[in-house]
């Protein structure tokens, strides 16, 4: 058969590289992760899936290895609007600007649509306050979206308004220079003044819904925590500063050492003394380089009501 021939639409876009002798032998899709950091590896994986990626004009798997000397091919499709509908709902805006957003997220927020949730989001929330003016890389059902935090999980979260930002910072998320603290209440007193977490965290194998410690499938990750206050002999005010960002990571470093979060019935005990909605866990601190200025900056969001008020309680508890 011969080569099939590319036709692109007028929408479509290509990109095209040809391969150093010092890339010899790396699989494609980690190629194309270093050697193109405008797409996600989620996106590039997607690419490869649908048969739009080629090697000298012939589509690939994601783990083919490449030779130098081959030409390499990305085929952009054409952009899919989104069908996500604007809504007009609350969020509590810290700081805006032309390339981001700050938000202090409340709990039970959901950021973007998913299953169950298509609706009353934090995403459906932006295109109402920002219009079009939100990154697309993450794609439709994600657009400003560089990261985010759990559903019950309160606090300080970057949205970017245009790609140029959303890549500069995505960038720092993956060398992990970003600044990321937060506060917990978790169960136990503690007997040092803090400490360190060091554990791979990947899917549960025994449960595919939770993550854990996993040092067979999981990637590398660290939690940094000070004990700002033991609260009797039964719980503790403690801030987690995060080297990595994994999925889940605070609560499950947290209930491996003993000291699961409270609320969290995931991973801490079953029944919850305070019924909470989840887990008492909150973004205070993000600080990075602002895309633009290439200044650091730094941005703060309070502790909610909830937590203050908890605070109190354990404080008199007993």
């Amino acid at each position: 058969m011969e080569d099939e021939v590319l036709e692109l639409t007028e929408t479509e876009q290509t990109l095209e590289f040809i391969v150093s002798d010092e890339d010899q032998g790396t699989r494609i899709d980690k190629y194309l992760a270093v050697i193109q950091t405008d797409l996600t590896r989620n996106y590039i994986q997607k690419l490869i899936d649908d048969g739009k990626v080629f090697l000298n004009a012939k589509p690939v798997k994601a783990n083919l290895k490449v030779k130098a000397g081959q030409l390499v091919q990305i085929i952009l499709p054409e952009p899919i609007e989104a069908e996500i509908v604007p809504e007009d709902l609350p969020i509590d805006i810290i700081y805006e600007d032309k390339d981001i957003v700050i938000i202090n997220k409340q709990k039970g927020l959901v950021v973007h649509p998913a299953a169950g949730h298509a609706t009353g989001t934090l995403v459906n929330a932006l295109l109402y306050h920002c219009g079009k003016d939100l990154s697309g890389i993450n794609g439709v059902l994600r657009p400003g979206i560089v990261h985010r935090i759990d559903r019950d999980t309160t606090g300080i979260m970057v949205v970017c308004k245009n790609d140029k930002a959303h890549n500069f910072i995505a960038e720092q998320l993956k060398v992990h220079s970003i600044t990321r603290k937060y506060q917990a209440i978790v169960y136990h007193s503690f007997k040092t003044d803090g400490g360190r977490v060091e554990g791979p965290i990947g899917r549960d194998p025994k449960d595919r819904k939770k993550m854990a410690i996993n040092p067979k499938n999981g990637k590398s990750a660290a939690t940094n925590y000070t004990v700002l206050e033991n609260l009797s002999n039964q719980y503790a005010h403690v801030e987690c500063s995060l080297e990595t960002g994994r999925t889940h990571q605070i609560r499950v470093h947290m209930a491996s050492i003993h000291h699961p979060l409270l609320g969290d019935t995931v991973y801490g005990p079953s029944k919850d003394p305070f019924h909470l909605e989840g887990q008492a866990l909150h973004a205070g601190v993000l600080g990075f380089i602002h895309p633009t200025t290439r200044e650091y900056v730094e941005f703060r969001a309070p502790l909610p009501d909830y937590f203050t008020d908890l605070l109190m309680k354990l404080r008199h508890k007993g």
